[in-house]
């Protein structure tokens, strides 16, 4: 019904760039907050950043400065521009979207499904 694609992953060095795409298709009416999360191995998902319609942006105090989120909104896409790599931003990198699939329906949770972030020292 609702599809979210992330693409953009890889293996980088430490002090490197990566730019992560999430791309929302399917049965949407209209796409409320965007987020990106990661879970690294063994650890709980955490929020890295999220993003609502309207452009208000939220980051966990460990990208601050480092990650910038960002939409298209007419693309139905999210952006996640990570700069000044450090090996613990290792882990798997998820695309939320609170999605409404209708006028008259309330909103859900979408996720996609992930796409690995590997940062070598």
């Amino acid at each position: 019904q609702v599809q979210l694609v992330e693409s953009g992953g890889g293996l980088v060095q430490a002090g490197e760039s990566l730019r992560l795409s999430c791309a929302a298709s399917g049965s949407i009416f209209s796409i409320d907050t965007m987020g990106w999360y990661r879970q690294a191995p063994g650890m709980q998902r955490e929020l890295v950043a999220d993003i609502t319609s309207g452009g208000r942006t939220d980051y966990a105090d460990s990208v601050k400065g480092r990650f910038t989120i960002s939409r298209d909104n007419a693309k139905n896409t999210a952006y996640l521009q990570m700069n000044s790599l450090k090996p613990e931003d290792t882990a798997v990198y998820y695309c939320k979207g609170r999605v409404a699939t209708s006028w008259f329906s309330s909103s859900s949770d979408y996720w996609g499904q992930g796409t690995q972030v590997t940062i070598s020292s």
